[in-house]
């Protein structure tokens, strides 16, 4: 019978007795009245106000988790399920399980992946609290458009759909309420095909507080988005930072920058090589990141990786860091010639400090690159 059934509907379940017999029907309505094959997944998280009795009762499937957490209840309901498909929702009675046919229809097109859009299929008066509404979801969505590019317009919708076959592609780590984030990313890093349906949300049915927490579950929601992006949270900072500090280090060594109220000079070339030596470490940092990421399966491998290791190796690492400390050594020595020639007297601070800040910004740059070099290999030593 369970190679039969077409769909899993799976909800989440934390003391949610006023409102889930009410969502277990809608769900067992739209099964029977669309003639689907189908059945409905209660992922309990320690409930104790008596749903897993209502859901007993009402012919549902429960699945019990001992680990805490909106995603680890998902993964546990999700895994349990026999269908081809598996929609996913909410059992505050926020969402319409009994008109989740559009998704259904997208699914059986060969969607992976099918998002609930509460903008566009509209928001209840009192159904999404302010800060949610207008900063959070909004917010959150747009990051997630820029640094992923995909092209939805609702990340945290809590209704949604998939095939079982595409969620054990994605292999979601997360166990808390960035699970929902984690989902949509991990589609489109695997290259799964997205779909957006209208949703409505409506005000849920209960007394109690939701368990969601505003402001650390939305940083646990930005901060998977950023871990997940590491080109826009090391890479590209870092360039920038180099990139600034390279050219005003260049551009100051060659001689100061007069203003008509002020000058630049080696005061702010000591901080302009500071900033070309941050933007380098970003840039490893980014490396490292990618690497680390990559080889424990956090996230996919692609063909641009595999040109990294071909691009970068141990030995060609060690050979530019080595180069860089005897340029390094090279002007230490050529500073120290410009203060021998004063018989080790008074020096041109202005002078000598234009050799000594590239000596030592070379050095340090040598080093790390050097420290680099074996901590990337070390990682990659899977590959």
């Amino acid at each position: 019978m369970s190679n039969n059934i077409e769909l899993s509907i799976v909800m989440p379940c934390l003391n949610e007795a006023e409102t889930l017999a009410i969502c277990i029907n809608k769900a067992q309505s739209f099964l029977n009245k669309n003639q689907i094959i189908g059945e409905i997944i209660i992922a309990d998280n320690g409930s104790t106000d008596g749903s897993i009795s209502i859901a007993t009762s009402l012919n549902a499937i429960v699945i019990n988790t001992e680990q805490k957490g909106y995603g680890s209840a998902l993964k546990a309901g999700i895994t349990a399920a026999h269908g081809k498909y598996v929609i996913m929702g909410d059992a505050d009675d926020s969402y319409d399980f009994s008109n989740i046919m559009p998704y259904l229809t997208e699914l059986r097109n060969g969607k992976d992946l099918v998002m609930g859009n509460r903008f566009k299929g509209g928001i209840e008066k009192d159904a999404m609290p302010f800060l949610h509404k207008y900063l959070g979801n909004p917010v959150l969505s747009f990051i997630g458009r820029l640094f992923f590019k995909i092209n939805i317009g609702d990340f945290h919708c809590g209704l949604r759909g998939f095939s079982k076959k595409a969620y054990e592609t994605m292999n979601l780590k997360t166990s808390g309420m960035e699970f929902a984030s984690e989902m949509v990313v991990k589609t489109k890093l695997n290259n799964l095909s997205i779909a957006e349906v209208p949703t409505k949300l409506h005000k849920d049915g209960r007394t109690r507080a939701p368990h969601l927490k505003t402001w650390s579950d939305g940083w646990r929601h930005l901060r998977f988005l950023m871990l997940y992006a590491p080109n826009w949270l090391f890479l590209y900072p870092g360039i920038l930072l180099a990139l600034i500090g390279l050219l005003m280090s260049i551009i100051l060594v060659i001689n100061p920058i007069e203003f008509s109220n002020f000058t630049l000079d080696i005061n702010t070339l000591l901080y302009t090589s500071a900033f070309f030596l941050v933007g380098i470490q970003f840039i490893i940092f980014y490396g490292l990141t990618k690497v680390f990421a990559v080889e424990n399966e956090l996230l996919p491998k692609s063909n641009r990786y595999n040109k990294l290791f071909k691009f970068i190796n141990l030995e060609k690492g060690l050979i530019f860091g080595f180069i860089l400390l005897i340029i390094g050594v090279f002007l230490s020595f050529k500073g120290l010639a410009t203060w021998e020639d004063t018989d080790f007297g008074h020096l041109d601070k202005s002078t000598t400090l234009r050799i000594i800040i590239p000596a030592i910004t070379t050095l340090q740059l040598g080093i790390q690159t050097i420290l680099f070099s074996f901590f990337f290999s070390v990682l990659g030593l899977k590959k």
